[in-house]
């Protein structure tokens, strides 16, 4: 390669080395320049404006983050939990649109099931009854806890002591019959 023709990719790439030490960068702590370039590109890869965040098992990094899945539970013959339209709360052998789940995470280890399709969010009233609710409330909250047998339990945070099941026929259990120990509480989530 002769100098004149690298001259020009040399030439281009000192000029944007030159404007990148120039350009300046968000504030940093106490307004003091960011220079870091791993800051940078943490914060691009994760879509998080403002300070760089250490994302690890222990951190809130859920907050915020939706999951489209299914709650599969291997009871009976195994069913999906679905949120039909009319509000009712049962369990389906096969996929359907009334069984694809938004977990959403409010805080740290506490989700909201949302029906994708039926619009509607999963709820327990204090009866332990499961039930579609148009508006969110309290009731709509839950405890997701991660089981040994890498299933999860969703406990009532309205209602402590209350959990999500299905029986082996398909049929909602009530909250306050059933425990984490059971295997009718016990939901694998599926994409």
């Amino acid at each position: 390669m002769s100098i004149q023709s690298a001259f020009l990719p040399i030439l281009a790439l000192g000029l944007v080395s030159c404007l990148v030490h120039c350009a300046p960068f968000p504030g940093g702590q106490n307004g003091t320049p960011e220079r870091h370039w791993e800051t940078l590109y943490s914060r691009s890869l994760a879509r998080i404006p403002g300070e760089r965040r250490d994302i690890n098992r222990d951190s809130d990094y859920l907050i915020g983050i939706k999951r489209l899945r299914r709650l599969y539970c291997n009871v009976g013959i195994g069913f999906h939990i679905q949120v039909l339209p009319d509000g009712k709360i049962t369990g389906v052998h096969n996929e359907n649109r009334y069984s694809l789940l938004e977990i959403s995470p409010v805080e740290r280890g506490v989700v909201t099931l949302f029906g994708v399709r039926s619009g509607l969010f999963l709820a327990m009233n204090g009866k332990g009854k499961l039930y579609g609710s148009t508006h969110f409330s309290e009731e709509c909250t839950f405890r997701e806890m991660l089981l040994a047998n890498n299933y999860n339990a969703y406990e009532s945070r309205a209602y402590p002591g209350m959990y999500i099941g299905i029986s082996k026929t398909g049929k909602t259990k009530k909250g306050n019959r059933i425990s984490p120990t059971m295997t009718v509480t016990h939901f694998l989530p599926r994409i």
